[in-house]
């Protein structure tokens, strides 16, 4: 809780304990204003927690928040109600006594939504059971049928609890809630009869109403409209936008059935919601005498048949009343006014049992069987300290409770204290404070208190009235310090006093109370109704009103009475009980969220005696904690404590507090702990240490880098040696493996060299292999790269076969690669290549220079050829066309000319005349030299009379020519390569003789001895 103080400015303190002009109440309220302005809704007032409703969803009510607070010291975290929660939990299980928890406030000011969290706090960090599934169900659905018969719409709230209630949750000895139990105090019964303008009457009318089936309101004698009953119309409010009471029934009667309700048992409760609208609708006449009858009969027939009595006892009952005195029974007629209120009040008397038997009813569901083994924690629930402008005898009875509640505060706050400061060996101071005993004797003391006068001026015969009653509380209690009247207050008092008010000086303050309805709000159990009741049929009304009370001669006890003796025996609860605290507080009336009512706040701290608490709590000394705690905290403050103490704690703080300067005065030490008298000692602390912080702060953080950086360096150098070592290992066992295993080759290899001549042995296989490994890792290297390439790696001698099976293998395999991938037309090349390569590759001299060039399809195109010579043709397909020249028989003129070869024939052409045909048949033969001339002859029969001799011609493409020719002639074995001459037939018998001979350059001429000399350059020697 100190980390909070350095920004006391800002959110203010979390500890009204720890303000410095702690007696101010505007002070005060500005810590509040600061605290709800940054959201913080709680605070406390030593272990008293505060708690400002915001009016908007909050998220510090998550599990992660509940696991924050579970089982931590109730001050090491921010104020809280789950540390309230806890810490009760706690005490609870480590010193096994039963604890309570008090909430109280304004309606509106949170106090049942406080109470649900301390249950979801307890449901979601307790022990988990079977047990425990089956509590929560019940309790959770409890609340919605507790709030249906005990809430109401008021000008305050939409939702108002009016009712107190008391309730134990029940632990087995493993911390695990398995039980619960309710007491339900104060339910605000003039409410059924009555509702200020604005208001509504108790949820659950209004939900019968809209939200029962027609068979069941028919069978009631009830209609959808809650206009038609007298006791739903007087706050002329039937309809609340933020209720929905149709989905609300369906809650209700789902809920009932879960807690344990059997059907004949919500009949009858039913039943008797019912009746009490029709009580409310039966009107009186009055007679010449002035005694009242009934003049609504259909009313009276409802009743009877739904409370299960006679008509016509209920019917006297109501308009006469019955007093026993000295064992006589006396019947008196009622007048209009006391027929009202005998009605009236026996509406709230059959309301109000019937809630208190729907309470012990849910109680049985929650029961715990071995209850006495059981640890408690208590949550009561009840009202603050209320002061409206018109107070009638519910406000009395609020306020005298919590006139009880604030003596019980007083009395254990400072029991505690003191039991502290005697624990811890401090001289106790007596405290002065405001005893309110006085006021409590004043309303409850025997024979002469209030309650007491009140219920003597209820049972009196005669006449007695509410006027009476005052008269007497004049009389009586007239001269009290702490009560006044119209008739005894001074002139100033009586003008802001009614004739019907009387006024209490409370704890809080001044609060005047209006006598007017206040015996019929506390005689209705004197008039005639357990008479009536106890005959019923219905056995919820027979177990509210019992029998008993009919043969029970002594004075039967007043509502006043009942409460007052219902409050004692709270009291006697709680005081066996370890209390803690939770006061509400409501920031506006317009339940906006972010707005803070500094008049109505005001109001609040005054009624809820918070300033009373905080200066009884200051009386002392404002801060106190454990030795280890304190010096834990502010040991970096002093040299001799810093960093730790090795001493006792006590001697450890005293030198801290001495180094810090604190006076004697300022503080004490105790046993286990330290006391600070003023928080301003405290705060000036907090503020040395949030200045001492930065300094340590970076001192810490220079030797946490330093330590961290020379660890890190450390573990690396450790590392580095591990790692050298056992890689130094690993490398030295690597070098001693290669060195035996290069020895291991080396001497097998010698060996293996020495018998490589032998057969395959032990001695000489891995020499071999590794031959065998060295030529195919070289011939890989060394693989021919073209079907050209013939080279090849020289094998050794045990593997010449394997190599050359290899080669041949990789030759077959290359060309089928190379066959694979040539075209069509590549294809076709390479054959004419082949052919030319059969006939003149060695033979002829210029042949090596035709094999890089391709032969062309043709050497002649279409436009070169004469139209005329294709006509004549007609349709034989022309294969391929050669310019060439033609030497004369006679003479050997050169004459140009043009030899197309077709299917079937070589063609001789001159221009556009056919000069002569020579068919492939008739072809004898083709003669060429050796030399590199382009001249070669076509032999053909003498016999054939067509032709005229042999062709001799000269071609600049003869190896391309002569080749296309022996392809379409077929006669690639009929070309004769000469040297030397080569003899031709000239016709008629005559041969002519074509002479080569080698020169520098090419020349064709006719010789002298009239051969046809040819002279062509040597280009190839073979």
């Amino acid at each position: 809780m100190e980390s909070a103080l350095t920004a006391r400015d800002r959110v203010g303190v979390q500890d009204f304990v720890l303000l410095e002009n702690h007696t101010s109440e505007a002070a005060f309220i500005e810590n509040l204003r600061k605290r709800f302005k940054e959201n913080l809704i709680y605070t406390y007032i030593g272990s008293v927690l505060v708690s400002v409703n915001p009016y908007k969803d909050l998220e510090i009510y998550t599990k992660n928040h509940m696991e924050r607070y579970r089982g931590v010291n109730f001050y090491e975290v921010s104020p809280h109600v789950y540390a309230v929660s806890d810490n009760s939990y706690r005490s609870m299980r480590t010193e096994r006594k039963d604890q309570c928890i008090l909430i109280s406030g304004e309606s509106g000011a949170g106090k049942t939504e406080a109470s649900k969290k301390i249950l979801q706090y307890y449901a979601v960090t307790c022990p988990a059971s079977d047990q425990v599934e089956t509590v929560k169900d019940r309790l959770l659905q409890s609340n919605p049928v507790l709030e249906a018969f005990g809430n109401a719409k008021t000008l305050r709230n939409d939702n108002s609890s009016r009712f107190g209630k008391y309730m134990d949750i029940q632990f087995d000895f493993k911390g695990a809630p398995v039980g619960g139990h309710i007491l339900n105090y104060l339910l605000e019964k003039s409410r059924v009869v009555h509702q200020n303008h604005g208001e509504r009457n108790f949820h659950i009318f209004y939900q019968l109403i809209e939200g029962g089936e027609e068979d069941l309101l028919r069978r009631l004698g009830l209609e959808r409209n809650p206009q038609q009953y007298q006791y739903l119309v007087k706050g002329n409010c039937p309809k609340v936008s933020s209720i929905n009471d149709r989905s609300d029934w369906k809650v209700v009667r789902k809920a009932l059935s879960v807690i344990g309700f059997s059907e004949d048992e919500v009949e009858e409760l039913l039943n008797i919601i019912a009746s009490v609208l029709h009580l409310g609708n039966i009107q009186y006449g009055g007679e010449d005498s002035g005694n009242a009858y009934i003049t609504t009969d259909t009313q009276i027939k409802y009743l009877a048949r739904l409370l299960g009595v006679d008509g016509l006892v209920l019917k006297e009952a109501l308009t006469h009343k019955t007093i026993i005195a000295k064992g006589e029974e006396l019947k008196s007629p009622l007048n209009l006014e006391q027929a009202s209120s005998a009605r009236d009040a026996l509406s709230k008397a059959v309301y109000g049992r019937t809630f208190t038997w729907l309470v012990n009813k849910i109680n049985v569901s929650l029961a715990y069987k071995t209850y006495k083994n059981a640890s408690v924690i208590g949550l009561l629930d009840i009202y603050g300290f209320e002061v409206f402008q018109h107070n009638s005898f519910e406000q009395f009875c609020i306020n005298y409770c919590n006139e009880k509640l604030q003596q019980l505060f007083i009395e254990l706050t400072l029991k505690s204290e003191q039991d502290e400061y005697e624990a811890e060996g401090i001289t106790w101071e007596p405290v002065q404070y405001f005893n309110n005993k006085i006021i409590c004797d004043l309303v409850e003391e025997k024979f002469k208190g209030i309650i007491s006068i009140l219920d003597e001026e209820c049972l009196r015969p005669g006449d007695a009235s509410d006027i009476t009653f005052l008269e007497k509380l004049e009389n009586t209690v007239g001269g009290h310090a702490h009560l006044t009247t119209h008739k005894l207050a001074d002139g100033k008092t009586r003008k802001v006093m009614g004739r019907e008010e009387f006024r209490l000086l409370h704890y809080a303050g001044e609060v005047n109370y209006n006598v007017n309805g206040v015996l019929s709000c506390t005689h209705s159990l004197c008039v005639v109704h357990p008479q009536v009741m106890c005959m019923s049929d219905n056995k919820i009304l027979t177990q509210c009103f019992d029998r008993a009370e009919l043969k029970d001669s002594k004075r039967p006890e007043t509502a006043a009475t009942q409460f007052k003796t219902s409050l004692a025996k709270l009291m006697e609860i709680l005081m066996s009980k370890e209390p803690s605290y939770v006061r509400c507080i409501k920031p506006n009336d317009a339940k906006q969220a972010g707005r803070f009512d500094d008049v109505l706040i005001r109001h609040q701290v005054k009624y809820l005696g918070l300033m009373e608490n905080l200066r009884v709590r200051r009386a002392g000394f404002a801060y106190r904690r454990h030795y280890e705690t304190f010096l834990q905290r502010y040991k970096s403050l002093c040299p001799e404590t810093w960093p730790s103490w090795q001493g006792k704690l006590a001697d450890g703080v005293s030198t801290l507090v001495k180094h810090l300067g604190y006076k004697p005065e300022e503080y004490k030490l105790g046993r286990s702990k330290i006391f600070i008298r003023f928080p301003k000692t405290l705060f000036a602390t907090e503020d040395a240490l949030e200045t001492r912080k930065h300094s340590l702060a970076s001192k810490l953080q220079s030797s946490w880098k330093g330590y961290s950086q020379k660890t890190k360096y450390r573990k690396l150098r450790s590392s580095a040696v591990v790692v050298q070592a056992w890689w130094r290992g690993i490398l030295a066992c690597r070098r001693a493996q290669r060195k035996r295993q290069a020895a291991n080759t080396i001497r097998r290899f010698i060996k293996g060299f020495i018998y490589r001549h032998n057969e395959r042995c032990p001695e000489n296989e891995y020499f071999l292999d590794y031959v065998r490994y060295s030529f195919l890792m070289k011939l890989r290297r060394n693989l021919p790269k073209s079907v050209l390439d013939k080279s090849w790696p020289t094998a050794p001698t045990a593997l010449i076969e394997a190599s050359e099976q290899l080669r041949k293998l990789y030759m077959q395999n290359m060309v089928w690669g190379y066959c694979k991938r040539i075209n069509p037309e590549w294809k076709h090349q390479l054959e004419q290549k082949m052919v030319a390569s059969e006939i003149f590759k060695n033979k002829k001299d210029n042949y090596p220079q035709s094999v890089p060039k391709l032969f062309m399809g043709t050497r002649l195109n279409g436009e070169e050829i004469n139209p005329k010579v294709l006509q004549s043709l007609g349709s034989e397909t022309m294969k391929y066309a050669v310019p060439v020249t033609k030497y004369d028989r006679k003479g050997y003129k050169a004459r140009p000319r043009q030899l197309l070869l077709t299917s079937n024939c070589a063609v001789i052409v001159e221009e556009a005349k056919l000069k002569q045909r020579i068919d492939y048949a008739a072809l004898k033969g083709i003669s060429v030299s050796s030399l590199s001339d382009g001249v070669f002859v076509l032999h053909v029969p003498t016999e054939d009379k067509k032709q005229k001799g042999d062709v001799v011609l000269q071609s600049d493409h003869i190896i391309e020519t002569l080749t296309k020719v022996a392809i379409c002639a077929d006669k690639v074995n009929s070309i004769n390569i000469n040297q030397g001459s080569i003899t031709f037939t000239m016709g008629q018998g005559k041969e002519g003789i074509i002479d080569f001979t080698s020169g520098s350059e090419l020349l064709v001429a006719k010789a002298k001895n009239g051969h046809l000399s040819v002279t062509a350059p040597r280009l190839n020697s073979r």
